[in-house]
């Protein structure tokens, strides 16, 4: 039998490991690890907003994010940021591939969720839930983050 500080001692050990992984902010989709989801704060009245995060793929086969929905806005889609001819545009697309092994990162400036016809506006450390759909690791429901105007994902990652 073990003493009451052993005890003690692996009571906290279990409880530390249960802190880290409910902090480290992710979520996970058969093989699929989404990380550190989180979207930027809005100014009064504004209809859209973004939401970024990672998606890991530990499967032998691609995956493909297929479409998004929340609650909070009437309608989520999945948009690209790219440089064309020195000009930073931005285009809907209809879905995007998690490669075998690979790492899709939705970050500013790059793949994003937009959320159209926002019902409220964001606000910095308020949570809302986000469904996401795969093709082949099926639907999940995530909690997004709500950090300050211009955030990189900094406070998720805490």
């Amino acid at each position: 039998m073990l003493s009451l500080t052993a005890r003690s001692f692996v009571l906290c050990c279990a409880l530390a490991v249960s802190f880290t992984v409910l902090g480290a902010h992710e979520y996970r989709a058969d093989q699929l690890r989404i990380g550190h989801p989180f979207a930027r704060a809005t100014p009064p009245g504004a209809r859209t907003g973004a939401v970024f995060f990672t998606v890991d793929n530990a499967a032998k086969e691609a995956d493909r994010l297929l479409r998004a929905s929340t609650p909070i806005a009437a309608g989520v889609v999945l948009h690209q940021m790219a440089l064309e001819d020195g000009v930073m545009k931005m285009r809907a697309v209809p879905s995007v591939e998690v490669r075998s092994g690979g790492r899709l990162e939705l970050k500013p400036n790059g793949y994003h969720l937009m959320l159209l016809d926002l019902r409220q506006p964001l606000k910095a450390g308020e949570k809302f839930p986000l469904t996401l759909t795969f093709e082949d690791a099926g639907t999940i429901t995530i909690s997004v983050l709500v950090e300050e105007m211009g955030a990189m994902g900094g406070a998720a990652r805490k």
